[in-house]
């Protein structure tokens, strides 16, 4: 004869196996985060040799492995509001599609009014990828921002099956590690004036927060806006895209105020990036909100120059 327990010791049961899972997840947690080892330095052999701090603390790394082709994907993300004179980049960038290693998933998207466009989700068929490439409309301010596309992107990273989504895994499971190329001004017309007065814009604020969130690396390459011109305008857009990649671990590639000669240069160093990165494993405090919260990291080891996101969220596994 099976006997019932009372409610109130049910209840109690409960209550202290909720009390336990909390306090469970504002512990430390195991942590990863992409780090980008320069080309001109020798990458750590192991953990031993890097330093990490968390929040000003040192934390001891507990892995550190390098981003195989199998476990990245690429989002190339292209403002449809940028000069179509861009057209004349369109072989290169289809060339850098073709040629990246076996293995690893792109996808190619347009900004357009705050959000990305795509004809295909995340694949390993690079032909297919790059067959996706087109002028951009050029009509001005057609993204609206940026950076509410890149926000709304990350946010929403696509999985490679179309039907599902990256971002909607629980805090520990596992994903592939995430890139993104932006082309783009860098302008937020949303923040008003490119004033130099006036650049402390919330909306790449907000993007760069989201990305550390999504543990996404942003690269960008600066290219003039259909509408948008100017030396503030110039000025204004390549900060923002450098605030963008300083945060995140990524890099923002320009010369001067005008468009790039030739991409393909920027396109071969971001390949490179995408190779010489790491996954570091290590422990992270966990707040209350273990999908909002970020600590502050900070690398550093012998003789090496490493690139990463200025901040993280505890838990967070590529």
């Amino acid at each position: 004869m099976t006997r019932l327990l009372p409610t109130a010791l049910l209840l109690s049961s409960a209550l202290t196996l909720g009390l336990a899972a909390h306090a469970q997840v504002e512990g430390p947690v195991p942590t990863q985060v992409l780090v980008n080892v320069d080309a001109k330095s020798t990458p750590p052999a192991d953990a031993s040799v890097l330093t990490v701090q968390v929040n000003d603390h040192k934390e001891p790394l507990t892995a550190w492995t390098q981003v195989v082709p199998g476990n990245a994907q690429v989002a190339v993300l292209i403002d449809d509001g940028l000069r179509q004179s861009v057209g004349r980049e369109l072989e290169n960038l289809r060339q850098f599609v073709r040629t990246l290693p076996p293995g690893v998933e792109v996808m190619v998207g347009f900004m357009q009014y705050g959000h990305v466009t795509s004809d295909q989700p995340f694949t390993t068929d690079h032909e297919a990828a790059a067959s996706s490439l087109h002028l951009p409309e050029g009509i001005p301010g057609m993204s609206a921002s940026p950076y509410l596309c890149l926000s709304d992107f990350v946010r929403r990273w696509p999985d490679s099956n179309a039907s599902s989504s990256a971002m909607n895994l629980d805090a520990g499971s596992r994903r592939k590690a995430r890139f993104v190329l932006m082309l783009s001004n860098g302008v937020d017309p949303y923040n008003g004036s490119t004033s130099v007065l006036n650049q402390d814009s919330p909306y790449v604020s907000n993007a760069v927060k989201d990305a550390q969130r999504a543990g996404v690396a942003v690269y960008a390459i600066y290219y003039g806006d259909a509408g948008i011109r100017g030396g503030s305008a110039d000025n204004s857009g390549q900060n923002y895209l450098a605030q963008l990649a300083q945060g995140t671990g990524g890099v923002s590639f320009w010369e001067g105020s005008g468009n790039p000669v030739s991409m393909a240069p920027y396109l071969g160093m971001f390949q490179h990036a995408i190779a010489e990165t790491y996954v570091a494993t290590f422990a992270a405090p966990a707040g209350k909100d273990s999908q909002r919260d970020l600590v502050r990291v900070k690398f550093s080891a012998p003789k090496t120059k490493l690139r990463a996101p200025e901040l993280v969220r505890p838990g967070n596994q590529e």
